[in-house]
């Protein structure tokens, strides 16, 4: 499920900044407003960038376990051993 843009906004800043504890209103990008709640404003920019790191961590991370469940049924099928992680990912 795709997160709104203002659940992407609320998620980076407190990557950025933990005590974030603001809100944030808004559909769109050029729609949301912050609500800072008396912390130092991050900019724009900046939280753009935090959003892309965040997303290309997730995808990694998804495709890493595509890889390892692959691996493990190449293995599998081959009659080698899997490793503790490639069979977790097909008994778990």
């Amino acid at each position: 499920m795709e997160k709104s843009i203002g659940m992407k906004y609320s998620l980076a800043i407190k990557e950025i900044n933990s005590s974030f504890t603001g809100s944030i209103t808004g559909d769109t990008e050029e729609e949301l407003v912050i609500d800072w709640n008396g912390i130092q404003e991050i900019s724009v920019a900046d939280i753009q960038a935090k959003i892309n790191e965040m997303e290309t961590a997730e995808a990694n991370e998804k495709q890493a376990k595509v890889d390892l469940k692959a691996s493990a049924k190449a293995k599998l099928v081959a009659g080698e051993a899997l490793t503790q992680e490639e069979a977790d990912t097909i008994v778990l």
